[in-house]
């Protein structure tokens, strides 16, 4: 792949001449993407779109697809940690209930658009904070492409496209990336990246020039460009990684901080802003925890674990044993706070504690929730609305931080079908703090002092 090459000649020129040059080159300097890392002392804007967005979606199909889209994603998160038979989601959507919305290969949440390449071709892309690497489909050609919105990138039409060869430091962050480079380290670095639920990637590690927010670009940004992908990634032409790895977008960017702020899940048509750097600020009433650290061993080290110490419904401190939580060695248990995930996973011997002394105090019949994919729902009252049913209290108590719920970040309600139903499921081998949970909630990862923060925000006025 050849660059073109910009040259300056320098030359004897008049005074009036040269002063013209120097403005001139003044002007092409200040043109310039700047390098990767360069975003720390910057502060940049992005806006998350829902992925039912455009969908058309509303009611108990927005649900359901949002239960489908957390099984699917909650079992690829511990199929990466812990391969198991025994590592699965539980929930009621396993039952086989009639009323299902179309499945989808991607677990996608939430969507951000940002520019690729010179002149910069926009496109959309998955925000993941579950994994590493950013990338999208490639015309180079193309083996097997999914459909996308947008039309696929063609390196060769770009100025600032750029191979990254077997043995580079990049090429070394990439999860065993010695099996697919031969002796003589010459070619390209291939990557083969699976998601768990039946979607992949597969290309070469490249670097581009990318523009994110109001026309920042940064250039040298590591990327896969995938010519053989598999799955899809809902109305999207890629991913964008935001873990703790080395090839992660806040990685490579060398940003201190990000945040995010979740509209509520069932209002898609509202943007949740994603802020980078020194934009990502709270006020001084936050309440933070720290990061637990993560196992070593490819794809463990992307999620961003918390220390769940215990759970209170009501004023009830539940009688869960404290290693329910508890991360171990090999990676299994803990839990995570991920982006992709709608509804809170918690581990089935915390989830059954749970679901019993919210059962106990909401003292409602028990309904059917199949049609949502959640396992523990409530009628309402004769004549009233979901809205009715009087859910206790309930706080998540991390290291150092309690996290109140309100009754939106907790409840899930189906007003044709009368019920109420907990936003949360069962599951075995980890757990994960989804974004429901975090929805209506500013949520800071301070990436140098290893600590996450939140605090209540109306996020849609952010």
């Amino acid at each position: 792949m050849w660059r073109k090459t910009q040259v300056l000649v320098v030359s004897r020129l008049s005074p009036m001449a040269s002063k013209r040059s120097c403005l001139l080159l003044c002007l092409l300097l200040t043109l310039t993407p700047l390098a990767v890392p360069k975003a720390s002392n910057r502060g940049i804007r992005l806006e998350l779109t829902h992925v039912d967005a455009r969908g058309g979606l509303t009611g108990p199909g927005l649900v359901r697809r949002a239960a489908e889209r957390g099984h699917r994603r909650v079992n690829g998160l511990l199929a990466a940690v812990a391969p198991s038979p025994a590592a699965s989601l539980r929930s009621d959507e396993q039952e086989g209930a009639s009323a299902t919305a179309a499945v989808h290969a991607s677990t996608a949440t939430y969507l951000v658009d940002l520019a690729i390449g010179t002149p910069p071709l926009p496109l959309t892309a998955v925000l993941d904070t579950g994994s590493d690497l950013i990338w999208t489909q490639c015309d180079a050609p193309c083996r097997r492409c999914f459909p996308q919105p947008s039309p696929l990138y063609a390196p060769a039409r770009s100025a600032t496209y750029d191979s990254v060869p077997c043995g580079a430091a990049l090429c070394e962050a990439v999860p065993s990336p010695r099996s697919r480079c031969p002796p003589a380290a010459e070619t390209g670095c291939a990557y083969y990246f699976s998601y768990g639920d039946g979607s992949s990637t597969d290309g070469v590690l490249a670097t581009e020039t990318f523009t994110l927010g109001s026309g920042a670009a940064f250039r040298g940004v590591a990327f896969g460009c995938g010519t053989d992908n598999l799955g899809g990634t809902d109305n999207s032409s890629g991913l964008v990684g935001m873990g703790r790895g080395p090839l992660s977008l806040a990685s490579q960017l060398g940003v201190a901080r990000f945040s995010y702020c979740f509209t509520p899940f069932n209002d898609t048509a509202t943007a949740s802003p994603l802020l980078l750097g020194s934009s990502a600020t709270l006020s001084p009433a936050a309440k933070s925890t720290p990061f637990v650290p993560s196992p070593a061993g490819p794809r463990r080290s992307s999620y961003y674990y918390l220390s769940l110490e215990g759970i209170t419904v009501g004023d009830t401190l539940l009688p869960i044993d404290p290693a329910v939580f508890q991360l171990t060695a090999s990676g299994r248990g803990g839990l995570i706070i991920d982006s992709g995930t709608t509804f809170t996973a918690l581990e089935e011997r915390a989830f059954v504690v749970l679901a019993r002394a919210v059962a106990a105090r909401v003292a409602r019949p028990l309904a059917s929730g199949a049609h949502l994919g959640l396992s523990l729902c409530f009628a309402a009252p004769e004549g009233r609305g979901p809205e009715a049913v009087d859910v206790p209290r309930l706080v998540l108590h991390f290291d150092g931080a309690d996290m109140e719920l309100p009754r939106g970040s907790v409840v899930v309600e189906d007003r044709a079908a009368g019920v109420a139903c907990l936003g949360m499921v069962s599951a075995r081998g980890m757990s994960v703090l989804g974004s429901m949970q975090q929805q209506n909630m500013h949520v800071l990862y301070d990436l140098e002092s290893s600590v996450l923060s939140f605090e209540p925000a109306n996020c849609g006025e952010l």
